[in-house]
């Protein structure tokens, strides 16, 4: 349900602006802003109280005293851009990309809160989340139903108390994404139940339903889908859209779909950009060189869209969605002061960006220096207390698997000797260990098709959080194990014994500790490292996240042990070390 935000006393000092009695903190004259109902760019000036705008018209302030005015004849402003589906630790965390983001005019994200109900207890989570509403962005989550993995304790993760403590609080706004859905086909009682009572709340709920059928999607807005963001062609969009979805469009790093799909859309003259969002959907670091949701918004200019709706696509479309058009999404008084300022509506990276009141840009440049979450408070360093031994590096299956491509596996089947110190090096198989990040067991394989020299690898980063070893060489997998526990976790490649590149991920062996900025540089390094020995797909870190998803096909290694996705079987248990 709708919130206010604001306290009864500085309601009545907002009104004591339009009153004359007091002089607002802002105003913004001479603006050309949008307005996003109308679908009309207007003229006026945008009247702000602290993090408040209070009125936008054509009247100016009869009391200026202590008033910033700022003419802003010749320019256009439009809401501060919302990101609707934000993975926030894809190496990043939620400060730094969100410090990052705003830069581009992307200031408010809807994000996944998968990494808390992993990782931390609820209570310590909230305090986090807390944490972060102090930061002038907005933050607002989903809920979780499922580890999109294969977990032994999942249901001692995901219970009923966890579960409503989530959807009690006001900043959450959906359940899912639904990565576990064919769960409720199958007639998991418990994960509709969640479904419906977060809809009771007031929720939505996020689909995940990549190439479903007709009969599938029908099924899934019955048992309570709202939303999908895995439309790949414009049939899956218009499909969506017949059945009263909110589609939202995706450009990511591994799936870049949004060109094609607004040609389509144009193409087939399709009148729903009403019904329409955009989202990077959690893209790695460096696919963000160029920006955020203002990205999307040029790529729909550049396909032909008009620009009011391409702007609402990735501002008053979300917030509407979402019940919170009141607060947000708007050039329009009683939302926050959110505000993008730009050279025209044809070039939507601004030039200065006001987030709650407070400038974030301010003609090109960065004003503002915030600092970060103590981070070990809530997430210990990762302390590996053991050492690989050569049994770990024992594999006796003849089962393996193969990248197919990014993120889609197929059962491979090894047609070499297994028990080997060194794999053979004009071949395109490395050993795979997936390996309990305590030391308490390991699953081994063949993998197929990530590199054919690599030698030595090893990755704290995963969906799990246990550790990924993947290489041709025992001795330099070893040395790659050991620099990630010298680093208290890490991404780290080596080649005969030398370290060739390393990203440490100090945030509980997840994520990156530091600026956007430094992340990209280092990630591009190891990025060019893996093409430079053979990875040839388009995204190394989402292949290493969905080793373990079990929401896509066909086989993948879970804490479990290799399972078999379409059967919903283990086929190789992981063993105790």
């Amino acid at each position: 349900m709708p919130q206010s935000v604001w306290k009864i006393q500085e309601i009545r000092d907002q009104v004591a602006v339009i009153e004359g009695k007091k002089p607002p903190t802002m105003v913004l004259k001479n603006a050309r802003y949008i307005h996003n109902v109308y679908k009309q760019w207007l003229y006026g000036n945008i009247w702000i109280l602290n993090d408040r705008i209070v009125y936008v018209g054509k009247e100016m302030p009869e009391n200026l005293s202590e008033t910033e005015v700022i003419d802003l004849e010749g320019k256009t402003v439009v809401p501060g851009y919302i990101e609707p589906h934000v993975h926030p630790f894809q190496l990043y965390h939620p400060v730094s990309f969100a410090d990052y983001a705003a830069q581009f005019g992307t200031t408010m994200f809807i994000s996944d809160n998968l990494h808390f109900a992993l990782q931390l207890p609820n209570k310590k989570a909230f305090t986090l989340l807390d944490e972060l509403n102090k930061y002038p962005f907005a933050f607002y989550w989903w809920t979780r139903y499922d580890t999109q993995t294969e977990w032994e304790n999942e249901n001692q993760i995901f219970t009923n108390t966890s579960i409503f403590e989530w959807i009690e609080r006001d900043d959450v706004l959906l359940g899912g994404e639904l990565t576990g859905w064919p769960r409720l086909l199958r007639g998991d009682d418990q994960m509709l139940y969640w479904i419906q009572s977060s809809k009771k709340k007031g929720k939505k709920i996020e689909g995940h339903f990549p190439g479903a059928s007709e009969k599938t999607l029908v099924r899934m807005k019955l048992l309570g889908a709202d939303g999908d963001h895995e439309a790949m062609t414009v049939e899956e969009v218009e499909s969506r859209i017949l059945h009263g979805y909110a589609v939202t469009l995706r450009y990511s790093s591994i799936r870049p779909d949004l060109p094609n799909l607004l040609k389509g859309i144009l193409e087939k003259k399709l009148n729903i950009f009403d019904h329409l969002m955009m989202t990077t959907d959690g893209s790695t670091p460096i696919f963000h060189r160029e920006g955020v949701m203002d990205m999307c918004i040029q790529i729909a200019l550049d396909a032909g869209v008009d620009p009011i709706d391409a702007y609402n696509m990735a501002t008053y479309n979300v917030a509407r969605y979402y019940n919170l058009s009141h607060l947000h999404g708007m050039v329009a008084t009683g939302r926050f002061a959110t505000l993008n300022i730009l050279t025209d509506e044809f070039h939507p990276t601004p030039e200065s960006v006001l987030s709650k009141g407070v400038w974030l840009k301010k003609e090109g440049k960065k004003v503002q220096a915030f600092l970060d979450i103590h981070w070990n408070q809530y997430y210990k360093p990762l302390e590996i207390d053991f050492d690989l031994t050569d049994e770990d590096f024992q594999i006796s299956t003849p089962v393996g698997i193969e990248l197919v491509n990014d993120v889609i596996t197929k059962p491979y089947f090894v047609h070499f000797p297994l028990h080997k110190n060194e794999l053979p090096a004009d071949s395109d198989e490395s050993l795979l260990i997936l390996m309990d990040r305590n030391g308490k067991w390991r699953i081994n394989a063949i993998l197929k098709g990530f590199a054919q020299d690599v030698k030595g690898f090893a990755s704290s980063y995963s969906n799990s959080g246990d550790i990924i070893l993947i290489g041709k060489n025992k001795e330099d997998m070893i040395r790659a194990f050991n620099e990630m526990k010298k680093m208290k976790g890490g991404i780290v490649l080596v080649e005969n014994n030398e370290v060739i590149v390393s990203l440490p991920l100090a945030g509980a062996g997840n994520f990156f500790i530091g600026q956007m900025e430094e992340l990209i540089e280092k990630e591009a390094a190891l990025k060019a490292a893996l093409r430079e020995r053979g990875y040839s797909h388009s995204d190394a870190i989402y292949t290493l996240f969905f080793l373990e998803s079990t929401h896509l096909p066909y086989i993948r290694i879970t804490p479990k042990g290799i399972f078999d996705v379409m059967k919903k079987e283990v086929m190789i248990p992981s063993v105790m070390r």
